[in-house]
């Protein structure tokens, strides 16, 4: 029994001294952080294909090493170092070789419980697109890192809302609100009602305010464009209105020379109303008279290239390098007076002297031949008379 209490003895002692010796050994070869500073057998992310990933932490409170990294509640891998670096952390994570997460997924120090243990949740981006994939040697930014609330935090707005937030007050709140509402619950659902009515009239006109929105926004763009006219014309327009201050009084006696001007024309006006309705009323007639000559002036003027011979007609007597041309001229004296002296002081004398001929008959009617006092009136009613002639 002795033997082998002493070989007993013998293994323990050496068994401790094997212990010491591996925890001198590690100590002197590392940082020495109790057994947590050491990788524990079976955790996640240490089996083939596992890969290095790290995150920047703006805190990391009371998270260790040896601390889970999970996926949806899920655990993927293992915290294995924790660094400062500036006024943030740098936490080094081994993830599982099946860890399939893009680039700019989030990190967030979340807790397991409310007295449980801090672990690190890796997510998808929420609020952008996803960008390639966490392999070995990616890092989280910080912008893409966050903590939840801790037990601590928790609790102390927890203490502030139970304390000093209002919780007392809101039974006074609910009394002043039912006092304000008594008698009046017609008038509030009328006021939801037009609320109702209303948003949805906002948002039947939401296209249209987008479109002035829109509008606005450009015309707001264009203006910005023109910013340095516009400075130039706040800068210009003291001076003009400076000068217009200068001017003022020459202004004020324009404007009343101007004023007497215009009652003097509506004085002369007035006073010539009759005289301009007669001359337009006059200017009327010669108006109309013109207008009825219109066809007969516009045929006219289609002669003066080929005066005195008709446009109409100079095809038919102009042929080439030759022209055939029929004249009937008529010089009876009563034609001529009638063509050349009509109008003049010597109009009807060649007429008269032709009636003293008797050679009238067969002539067009001519205001000669009226039977006024001074004409024989029409040769082929009127008696012969012996000094008319054969």
């Amino acid at each position: 029994m002795t033997r082998i209490r002493v070989r007993h003895w013998v293994k323990s002692r050496t068994a401790a001294i094997l212990i010491m010796i591996v925890i001198l050994g590690v100590s002197g070869c590392g940082d020495w952080r109790g057994l947590n500073s050491l990788p524990l057998p079976g955790t996640q992310g240490t089996g083939p294909g596992s890969f290095i990933v790290q995150a920047q932490m703006p805190d990391v409170n009371n998270l260790q090493q040896n601390s889970r990294v999970r996926v949806a509640d899920v655990s993927v891998g293992t915290v294995t170092d924790i660094e400062r670096q500036g006024w943030h952390a740098v936490v080094t994570m081994s993830l599982d070789g099946d860890v399939d997460l893009p680039a700019n997924s989030t990190a967030k120090l979340g807790q397991t419980s409310l007295l449980g243990s801090q672990h690190i949740e890796l997510t998808p981006p929420k609020t952008a697109p996803p960008q390639g994939r966490l392999h070995d040697g990616s890092v989280i930014p910080l912008q893409n890192s966050s903590l939840y609330p801790t037990t601590e935090q928790t609790l102390a707005a927890l203490s502030v809302v139970l304390n000093g937030g209002g919780i007392g007050q809101l039974q006074d709140i609910t009394t002043a609100f039912s006092t304000a509402l008594r008698g009046r619950e017609k008038d509030v659902r009328s006021l939801i009602e037009q609320l109702d009515r209303f948003t949805a009239y906002l948002d039947d006109q939401s296209g249209d305010i987008i479109a002035a929105t829109e509008s606005l926004n450009r015309l707001v763009g264009k203006l910005a464009r023109q910013q340095p006219v516009l400075d130039r014309a706040l800068e210009t327009i003291p001076d003009a209105l400076a000068v217009l201050n200068e001017e003022r009084r020459t202004l004020v006696d324009a404007a009343d020379r101007l004023g007497e001007f215009g009652a003097m024309v509506a004085d002369t006006v007035n006073q010539s109303e009759e005289d301009i309705v007669k001359i337009l009323t006059e200017s009327g007639t010669v108006l109309e008279s013109l207008a009825d000559a219109g066809p007969s002036l516009t045929r006219a003027l289609s002669g003066i290239l080929t005066f005195p011979f008709p446009n109409e007609t100079i095809e038919t007597w102009q042929r080439g390098d030759y022209a055939n041309l029929t004249a009937i001229v008529d010089l009876t004296l009563s034609r001529v007076d009638a063509a050349l002296f009509t109008g003049t002081r010597w109009e009807c004398d060649l007429t008269l002297l032709e009636l003293q001929w008797g050679r009238t008959i067969g002539q067009y009617p001519s205001p000669c031949t009226g039977g006024g006092p001074n004409t024989p009136g029409n040769p082929l009613i009127a008696p012969y008379r012996w000094d008319q002639g054969p």
